[in-house]
């Protein structure tokens, strides 16, 4: 382990709470199981399911919602998604803050600050511990949870090569961090395992195959020209099989010309990896777009689910081996390339796919899950330009799932790629300039919102909109669906139908994870505005003829709860 210079500093305690916060340690069996009032992960649960079980706000009532409070937070890109352990709410603010409130009043209780700014989109939790995974310096922070005091610090990566931009999770004790990887790191980007106590590093998996390694073969230039891969969305964790589940990013340059002749499946990039957390090893992968040069990555949320598989008429792309009626452990993905997955997650094995949205990025998916892609969408010849969708279909933007629907609800932007290939200088560039534009396919609705049944495939419902949703789902007890856009509109659906119950304007754009937690008998709602991200994602451009100002900045938490109930 290599300590660091101590960078940061605590800021004094609000006067309100001049001793440190009182709060349960998170146990390994708490992590398993969250309390229903607390928000332990990112998407609270191993699973990923971003779905909380309370239901004191439901159908019936959601159209009383207001304001219970609301803080100001610092300035920089919002995608953050809070946690809430015992009524302590645990902040990653952007401009390189770890903020702790009271849950219930947004009072600060403290603030760790470090001058390192930057996209964060979530912390971890344990024991008496919050985990930090600073941005721009490479950092592993562990605080305490009580005060914000370091317990320790390390150096995780050299910041010139790499960046933080989300939290790690926490399995048995191990902290393990991805991270988003520039051009010029040879040899590709890699998760790695810290010791929860003590900060030593445990081990790290590089996500670009090595020669002489299974995949080593799918590239066909040396290892010091495999670039990217970057595993830069947390990863979700099964603990009966004991394996966690990482996405993974592109490889890099974008375009093949852009580094010479690239040809083959180019691993482990746009894959599924499922690691054993004890020793990194990989136990199967799937690849869901093999030898990608359009920046499609797969590195976002994986959602855990049990169920049967029952193929219905809609589906195009499945395998009809798995069709078997009775129960699996079924693993749900998806990616830029706006085409969702679902695997075996005990073997990897393909179950079935479909589109989420308009796109001619994979032209099709044979019985074992194989990719064949367009080919018509290569760039043979530098200055070549390329029209392709979805742009980004999936991104960040976090999904959830309902048991009480068997469905999984996401949040997707209806808009293609136009790219043209550069020249690569060896360095951190793409080797590609790259535009959003409007999908042939609705071009009026940029944003939508889908549901689907994970054991048929179905399209459930669908809301399409004049904004995108660029903003985080969190999915209730009470039957309810609740997200954003970026036209500021922060919205209550239905499950089932997906109907608006209940809607608000905010101040600023909708791009933090929306969560539920509990305090003393009381449901809340949160989610945050403001910057968003610097990407052509938020482009206001896409639906022609509509006009949307919505503003940028202005970073806030909202936190929304029935009104109290009068003696």
């Amino acid at each position: 382990m290599v300590l660091g210079v101590f960078l940061a500093v605590v800021i004094a305690t609000s006067p309100a709470r001049a001793q440190p916060v009182q709060l349960s340690p998170v146990t390994d069996a708490m992590l398993r199981r969250p309390p229903d009032q607390d928000w332990l992960h990112w998407r609270r649960t191993y699973d990923g399911w971003a779905y909380s079980p309370l239901d004191q706000i439901t159908r019936e009532n959601v159209a009383t919602l207001q304001l219970a409070w609301s803080r100001t937070l610092g300035e920089g890109p919002i995608e953050l998604v809070p946690l809430v352990h015992d009524g302590v709410m645990f902040l990653p603010e952007p401009d390189g803050r770890v903020t702790a409130l009271d849950a219930t009043s947004g009072d600060l209780i403290w603030q760790y600050q470090r001058d390192s700014p930057g996209i964060m989109r979530s912390l971890a939790i344990y024991e008496d511990k919050v985990y930090y995974a600073s941005p721009r310096d490479g950092y592993l922070v562990a605080l305490d949870a009580r005060t914000g005091v370091v317990v320790w610090e390390t150096s995780a990566h050299d910041p010139d090569c790499c960046r933080h931009s989300s939290g790690p999770i926490v399995v048995a004790g191990k902290v393990l961090s991805g991270r988003a990887c520039n051009n010029n790191l040879a040899g590709g980007c890699f998760i790695a395992a810290h010791d929860a106590r003590t900060g030593r590093e445990l081990w790290r998996r590089y996500t670009v195959a090595r020669p002489g390694e299974p995949g080593g073969d799918s590239w066909d230039i040396p290892l010091e020209l495999r670039r990217h891969v970057s595993p830069w969305m947390p990863g979700t964790y099964d603990p009966d099989l004991n394996l966690v589940y990482w996405g993974t990013g592109v490889p890099g340059p974008y375009p093949h010309i852009s580094l010479g002749s690239r040809e083959g499946d180019l691993l482990y990039s746009n894959s599924t990896l499922a690691l054993n957390p004890d020793t990194g090893e990989v136990v199967w992968h799937f690849q869901h777009l093999p030898g990608d040069e359009l920046d499609m990555d797969h590195a976002h949320e994986r959602i855990l689910v049990d169920a049967p598989f029952r193929p219905s008429d809609e589906l195009e792309w499945f395998n009809p081996s798995m069709a078997t009626g009775q129960p699996r452990r079924l693993l749900w993905a998806a990616g830029k390339a706006g085409t969702q997955f679902v695997l075996d997650r005990a073997t990897g094995q393909f179950v079935w796919a479909r589109p989420l949205v308009h796109q001619n990025i994979i032209a099709s998916v044979d019985e074992q899950g194989r990719v064949t892609k367009n080919a018509a969408l290569g760039h043979r010849r530098i200055g070549d330009v390329v029209v392709a969708g979805a742009r980004g279909g999936k991104d960040w933007w976090y999904g959830a799932y309902s048991p009480l629907t068997n469905a999984i609800y996401q949040p997707l932007l209806n808009a293609w790629l136009e790219q043209t290939s550069s020249e690569w200088d060896g360095g951190a560039s793409q080797g590609a300039a790259r535009r959003t534009i409007p999908s042939p396919s609705e071009p009026e609705y940029p944003g939508m919102v889908k549901a689907f049944d994970v054991s048929t495939g179905d399209l459930l419902w669908e809301q399409k909109r004049h904004a995108p949703w660029l903003g985080g789902l969190v999915t209730t007890g009470g039957g309810l669906v609740f997200g954003g856009d970026i036209n500021r509109r922060f919205q209550a659906l239905d499950q089932e139908t997906g109907a608006v119950l209940w809607e608000t304007i905010l101040n600023s754009r909708v791009t933090g994870g929306a969560i539920s937690y509990g305090v003393n008998g009381r449901q809340y709602i949160a989610v945050a505005t403001g910057g968003g991200s610097s990407s052509s994602y938020e482009t206001f451009g896409l639906a022609p003829g509509i006009r949307l100002e919505a503003p940028e900045g202005g970073n806030a938490i909202f936190v929304f709860a029935l009104p109290r109930r009068t003696p």
